[in-house]
């Protein structure tokens, strides 16, 4: 018989010492360097300029209860299965169907996440033959799809329509996909209208990532496609989010019939996800038409956060996202806790989300402009001018 040597198993004891030193190394390094990231639960009755609630709809509880009552007509009451399979319920339907026509578009699609949105659209869109064209600033989510598609990506430097026009004609291909950002989410930039009017020159499909500037731009706060006055075509791909001005979860793409049906039928995290929640589509479904019964006044409440933050700030302010650079991560920390202090919740941004350390104030609607105000001064005087 041969010798067999012993198999000695090690239970942990109480405490999983074993835990204590998986990527303690990895932990510690980020801690040294300021970039260490902990989900937190912050106080209920802060006044929130952190978010992306940018109309102040996350508290509102009528809103809140005609999407009960909205769900609660139906038996069904959850998304019990893909969409594909019968978890399509008639609230989601409805919810594309307004979405469509409010925004000129032919139909719409209902998608769990922002996330999974961006990688059904690029994942599935870019085919062989294909090449898709990036802005160096676009989303995670939409990079990290970007790299499913190895060589068949080129990003072009941001916002910069001469740079992306040299690209093009660089890479010619079969079909030819730009992808930007309505508003940018770190900056608050606006996507630079040359880039429509370039890819409606060479006939580029063009996705364009609605989530920070649907609900904020536009006089009907229909986004960055109604600020420009562009006529929406077949080549128009429209994605955005639901948790950001419409108060709830989850995310749409509008386009061309064909589109929302090829990816019905290719787009991965459509075909094999749950279908989205049900009371999440039918509290954005109310919340879309209380904006536009109300459009005006948000209009108006925009328009006055905007001028206040360029006049205080001295630079111009086009959205609701206003950055603005402190010296390094320990004094944005250090900000952000000071804010605490007056109930002031802003969000400090470090590395490697942006190159250089900012806080983030969001200009939402539901804050008062005494508070607002105050909160921009208190940040002035320790920012980097």
């Amino acid at each position: 018989m041969g010798t067999h040597k012993k198999l000695l198993i090690r239970v942990p004891t109480r405490g999983y010492p074993y835990g204590n030193i998986m990527y303690s190394n990895e932990l510690k390094a980020l801690k040294k360097a300021g970039r260490f990231r902990e989900r937190k639960l912050f106080e209920d009755d802060l006044d929130d300029m952190a978010s992306n609630d940018y109309l102040g709809l996350s508290n509102n509880k009528k809103q809140f209860n005609k999407a009960v009552k909205l769900v609660k007509k139906y038996e069904t009451l959850t998304s019990k299965a893909s969409m594909l399979v019968n978890g399509y319920h008639p609230i989601h339907k409805q919810f594309e169907e307004t979405m469509a026509k409010q925004n000129g578009f032919e139909e719409g699609l209902i998608v769990g996440s922002g996330y999974l949105a961006n990688m059904a659209l690029i994942e599935a869109l870019v085919r062989k033959g294909d090449m898709l064209f990036m802005d160096e600033e676009y989303h995670a989510s939409g990079v990290m799809a970007a790299e499913l598609l190895g060589d068949r990506v080129v990003k072009f430097r941001h916002n910069d329509v001469e740079d992306l026009r040299q690209k093009l004609a660089q890479y010619p291909a079969k079909r030819q996909i730009i992808v930007v950002e309505g508003v940018y989410s770190m900056g608050g930039d606006l996507c630079s209208e040359g880039i429509f009017g370039l890819a409606d020159e060479v006939k580029a499909i063009m996705i364009v990532d609605e989530a920070h500037s649907a609900g904020v731009l536009g006089e009907k706060l229909l986004g960055i496609f109604e600020h420009y006055g562009i006529k929406i075509n077949e080549r128009h791909i429209k994605m955005g989010t639901l948790g950001k001005a419409y108060g709830s979860y989850g995310a749409y793409i509008l386009s061309s019939s064909n589109i929302v049906s090829f990816l019905v039928n290719r787009g991965k995290p459509i075909i094999y996800s749950t279908a989205p929640s049900v009371f999440d589509t039918a509290l954005a479904l109310v919340n879309m038409k209380h904006i536009q019964k109300y459009v005006k006044k948000y209009r108006k409440k925009i328009n006055k956060r905007q001028a206040l933050a360029s006049l205080m700030l001295e630079k111009e302010c086009k959205s609701l996202i206003v950055p603005i650079a402190m010296g390094d991560n320990s004094s944005t920390l250090e900000m952000q806790n000071e804010l605490l202090e007056y109930g002031y919740l802003v969000g400090a941004i470090r590395q490697p989300t942006v190159k250089t350390p900012m806080m983030r104030l969001i200009l939402n609607v539901g804050v008062s402009m005494k508070k607002m105000i105050h909160t921009i001064a208190l940040i002035r005087e320790n920012s980097v001018q």
